[in-house]
């Protein structure tokens, strides 16, 4: 069977959400958003395309700051409403420059922040 995007179950924007794991640690790096352009060209391409909703554009992981994401696997949920993206991740995840967008915890009742930029 081939797969089609289309066929993922979108939420009123088009879009749905993404999240990025490490193909090799299997820690969560990031949640971000794509449509089903974004994951067609995802597929094809091999370099993770994001849909940013600041920009109404794709955003190629890394394209700037070269901290890119290389596709290893691409696999949606029972609900078709999420995508898991296993990634091969260069330089830190996050924009801060942390190793992945996940570095704040509440502890206590407290946040904390667990890693500082790299």
């Amino acid at each position: 069977m081939t797969f089609d995007p289309h066929s993922l179950s979108f939420n009123d924007a088009g879009l749905i959400p993404a999240i990025a794991q490490d193909a090799q640690s299997g820690d969560v790096l990031m949640l971000a958003w794509m449509n089903a352009d974004s994951i067609a060209q995802t597929v094809a391409t091999g370099k993770v395309t994001y849909w940013s909703r600041s920009r109404q554009a794709f955003w190629i992981k890394g394209e700037t700051s070269g901290n890119t994401q290389e596709l290893v696997d691409l696999r949606y949920d029972c609900d078709q409403d999420c995508l898991l993206l296993m990634v091969n991740q260069t330089g830190p995840a996050c924009h801060t420059g942390r190793p992945n967008c996940f570095y704040r915890a509440v502890r206590d009742g407290e946040v904390v922040e667990l890693s500082q930029p790299v």
